[in-house]
């Protein structure tokens, strides 16, 4: 093999010194509050940058990038980064840390520092979406941002596995719920692996799960969002009952609920945990209708 033909050699990432040596110099210890974890294996960020397939001209939103790990592989990935850091410090330092690693994309990442739960607007249109969630908010955080930035074609979102397990969930399965069938709104999540806990500083007690996404188009239906998440919420505050049961609040009465179900064609005695997005859609709609 000549020169020209062999691949340049894989750009240098954070490891554990330097993330740790950050982190001194900065006078901070990861906080359970903001649920950080910072990855200080190379080879992990390697993988999760390789799972998301970002194609070379995308703008990639990364949540939480705390000291800068994933953020430096992405710039390696991606043509821009948009990077959305809660904590002022770390946010501060991010831009530093880029210039240090990677001079020639300094300029291709711009950070926003704020909650991810709250923005509702950034400095470019993010088509894809790379994050390694805090994991008491990654359900929340993953749905606000498919809601407000429909641009978000595909992602990929590290998060608690059992976290992992409920977003990829189908239909019938023992963990499928709230988030399940929520996420199923806006596109298609599969479970795309299980990362260790030894590749974190600090360790956390339980393993990651990595999840990907295609945004689909949304449910055909007259009823709005807002009005189908509320069915499905009351669907599953009570998901051992019957939906004729559990709707009976929503609808206004159990017959008014077993009304809506037989006009959408679900089963009253059905539980909601059987039922996909777009059977929640049609009931949604059928509380709408006239009274035959």
């Amino acid at each position: 093999m000549n020169d020209k033909a062999r691949p340049s050699p894989p750009q240098a990432l954070l490891g554990a010194t330097e993330i740790r040596r950050l982190a001194e110099e900065l006078g901070i210890r990861p906080t359970k509050t903001l649920g950080q974890n910072f990855v200080i294996d190379g080879n992990t960020i390697r993988r999760i940058v390789a799972a998301a397939n970002v194609d070379p001209a995308e703008t990639v939103l990364e949540v939480g990038p705390g000291l800068g790990s994933l953020t430096l592989g992405l710039l390696d990935a991606a043509e821009r980064v948009v990077a959305v850091e809660i904590d002022p410090v770390l946010a501060e330092r991010l831009p530093q840390t880029i210039a240090q690693w990677r001079p020639e994309r300094a300029a291709s990442c711009d950070v926003v520092q704020g909650d991810a739960m709250r923005v509702t607007e950034l400095p470019a249109e993010p088509t894809a979406l790379v994050a390694n969630l805090p994991y008491n908010v990654a359900v929340p955080v993953v749905l606000h941002l498919l809601a407000h930035f429909p641009s978000l074609r595909h992602g990929l979102v590290m998060v608690q596995d059992e976290v992992a397990d409920r977003l990829a969930a189908p239909p019938g399965s023992k963990v499928y719920g709230v988030p399940s069938v929520k996420a199923q709104w806006y596109g298609r999540m599969r479970k795309a692996g299980v990362i260790g806990m030894n590749v974190f500083w600090p360790a956390p007690k339980i393993a990651s799960g990595l999840v990907a996404f295609e945004r689909h188009e949304q449910p055909q239906t007259t009823a709005s969002r807002e009005e189908v998440f509320a069915v499905i919420d009351a669907a599953f505050a009570q998901r051992r009952k019957t939906l004729r049961a559990a709707l009976a609040g929503w609808a206004g009465s159990g017959v008014l609920a077993e009304q809506a179900l037989t006009r959408a064609g679900v089963d009253p005695s059905a539980r909601g945990e059987v039922l996909d997005i777009h059977a929640f859609a049609r009931i949604a709609e059928a509380k709408q209708l006239p009274l035959a």
